[in-house]
């Protein structure tokens, strides 16, 4: 596992140029598969409009970008959009434009533009995570000394999901599986050599962009 950048949820964004509506629908991946399956179930459902149009970028195993124009210019779409999820760091996500015909011809330069701008509302309102692979940890301290290992673990970087108050303090911790010896160093300092710790394994945790655990997806 290794840490990315990636979309929350779903996500809508519909957006009008000179009467052409581009309606992007943007989703969370795990496979170039389900990518495929995505981009056909949306071409199926949308059989009527005149251009279906995407992009995607998963690392399954290998990094896959891939794009496509379904008959717009080349180069005016696909490309657009995927240089839009390249743009913001994304990776396991699927985006598809699908353009309804308003009348009035854009020209190659609107096309991208407005390809483009559909692309990033499509994934802004999906809203943008970070996946981190981290061991989880729960570090339980007297009441006197929690107040010093919170700063501790603050300032040093550590992720600090929760905190549960029972006859002591434990505080669920989360940091990279070769940090562990690093902090239990600086837990014994705290503590005067000892060491409450129990570990959970490696999970796969999934971060804001303000750096909070986020507890459901």
């Amino acid at each position: 596992m290794k840490s990315y950048k990636t979309i929350r949820k779903d996500g809508l964004y519909v957006y009008e140029e000179k009467r052409s509506k581009f309606i992007a629908r943007a989703k969370p991946i795990q496979t170039e598969q389900e990518a495929i399956d995505f981009i056909q179930s949306i071409k199926t459902s949308c059989w009527d409009a005149t251009h279906n149009c995407y992009a995607y970028s998963v690392d399954d195993q290998a990094l896959y970008q891939r794009y496509g124009d379904d008959g717009e210019p080349q180069g005016t779409a696909g490309l657009p959009m995927l240089e839009v999820i390249r743009k913001k760091e994304l990776q396991n996500v699927v985006v598809v434009v699908t353009r309804y015909f308003g009348g009035v011809l854009l020209g190659a330069g609107g096309l991208v533009r407005a390809y483009g701008k559909a692309c990033a509302g499509g994934l802004e309102e999906a809203g943008e995570i970070f996946v981190k692979p981290c061991l989880e940890l729960k570090i339980s301290v007297e009441y006197h000394l929690s107040g010093k290992l919170q700063n501790m673990l603050i300032q040093e970087g550590y992720i600090l999901a929760k905190t549960d108050y029972t006859h002591e303090v434990t505080f669920t911790v989360y940091t990279a599986k070769e940090h562990r010896e690093a902090l239990e160093e600086k837990i014994k300092e705290i503590t005067g050599g000892v060491l409450s710790l129990e570990a959970a394994g490696l999970k796969k945790i999934f971060l804001d962009a303000s750096g909070k655990v986020l507890e459901e997806l």
